[in-house]
């Protein structure tokens, strides 16, 4: 893990972006005191609407209108 003040940090940021590409922690110190820490951003995961096809499955009666007196209950 690279140390770097803020100084250094203001004036070599491209440099250090392509180190926590690369993997690497930075952490940037204030006066030899750590403040902020640089770390590679999770990339988005795409959705995968069929991810649980086939290993789970909804019943029928998901789909039905509740009771009435279930819908008193909710207070609908």
């Amino acid at each position: 893990m690279t140390t770097v003040n803020v100084r250094e940090a203001k004036a070599q940021l491209s440099r250090l972006l392509a180190q926590v590409e690369a993997g690497e922690e930075v952490t940037i110190a204030r006066n030899g005191k750590p403040v902020a820490r640089l770390v590679a951003c999770k990339p988005k995961r795409k959705p995968q609407p069929d991810v649980l096809k086939g290993i789970i499955s909804i019943d029928e009666r998901f789909f039905e209108p509740l009771p009435e007196e279930e819908l008193e209950l909710w207070g609908v």
